[in-house]
């Protein structure tokens, strides 16, 4: 029995051994891996370029951008001029205009809502009934908020509903608006001293006193009607806000007659806001200058430093063609 046991081991071994010889040997011979690769179909080789790159002909931004200034109420061209593209061709960025039209109605909010508490409102304060005996509920004072006339709970006192945001964020909001006015081409700048014209007939027709107040206003209505649909400013094409730098009686007070066509705001009255509610913008050409020069605070420093080269202001209003 023993023998047969030691020879049973022996096999074993033996047949261990040839086995590790056969895997020494797989090991050792690899095969190849393009046997197991195979091509995609839509596989295509790499174009090789050759050609030299030249680095003059990289991308550059724009600088300058072109706008036309019109004649009012014609609306015909009358000259060509670049425009600095940091004034007019921003991105858009939706969350600074979201914060300076936040910004803006907050700071327009009265907060004057005012309420009396029960130690604020005029009377006696001696209990009014006693406590037991009268068969009904507990009651104090005559300013007690369950009563009518009482005072209020936790109301409204006056406040300041203003928030703050940085001049920096808010100037370039402004361009930023503007900006997005003129890349939807809806911006037009016009020239200055933007006025709407009268007919002659019913210029004479008000020097010598023949029409009421109440036709004159009604004939501007309909004449201010009539240029904006010939321009398509009117209701059908949205609303348009026109900006002037003074008060022009005709344009202001035909508008005022009919505020489904437009309306007109002095450059003091304009906000951010503004700028986005219409349609479009008619603008006078001084007007748009004189509130971009107020709104560039991230453009230009106000530090003064000494021997040092501080950067220019944009440029803007350069004629190209006239």
């Amino acid at each position: 029995m023993a023998s047969k046991g030691v020879k049973g081991l022996n096999e074993a071994l033996r047949s261990l051994s040839i086995s590790s010889q056969t895997c020494r040997e797989a090991a050792s011979h690899r095969i190849k891996p393009s046997i197991f690769t195979r091509s995609m179909a839509t596989e295509v080789p790499l174009p090789r370029n050759t050609a030299p790159v030249n680095a003059e002909a990289s991308y550059q931004p724009v600088t300058t951008v072109p706008l036309t200034i019109f004649n009012f109420p014609s609306f015909e061209p009358q000259r060509l001029e670049s425009w600095s593209a940091k004034h007019l061709h921003l991105p858009l960025r939706r969350d600074i205009l979201h914060l300076a039209v936040i910004y803006e109605g907050d700071n327009t909010r009265q907060g004057t809502a005012s309420t009396k508490t029960r130690w604020e409102v005029a009377g006696s304060h001696k209990k009014m009934r006693p406590q037991k005996g009268t068969g009904h509920a507990r009651l104090g004072t005559r300013q007690s908020p369950m009563l009518r006339g009482g005072g209020k709970v936790f109301g409204p006192k006056p406040r300041d509903f203003g928030t703050k945001i940085t001049r920096k964020v808010y100037d370039l909001a402004w361009r930023t608006a503007l900006s997005y006015r003129y890349r939807r081409g809806e911006l037009v700048v016009c020239q200055d001293g933007m006025e709407l014209p009268l007919p002659d007939e019913f210029t004479a027709l008000v020097a010598g006193g023949e029409l009421q107040e109440d036709l004159q206003r009604s004939f501007k209505a309909r004449w201010v009607r009539q240029v904006l649909d010939a321009n398509e400013w009117g209701r059908r094409n949205g609303r348009s806000t026109f900006i002037t730098t003074d008060y022009r009686e005709n344009l202001y007070e035909a508008l005022n007659e009919e505020p489904n066509y437009g309306r007109a705001l002095d450059i003091e009255d304009v906000d951010v806001k503004d700028l986005l509610e219409t349609g479009r913008l008619v603008v006078e050409r001084e007007a748009l200058k004189e509130l971009i020069q107020r709104h560039q605070s991230d453009l230009v420093t106000r530090v003064f430093v000494s021997d040092a080269a501080l950067p220019r202001m944009p440029e803007s209003g350069k004629v190209l063609v006239e």
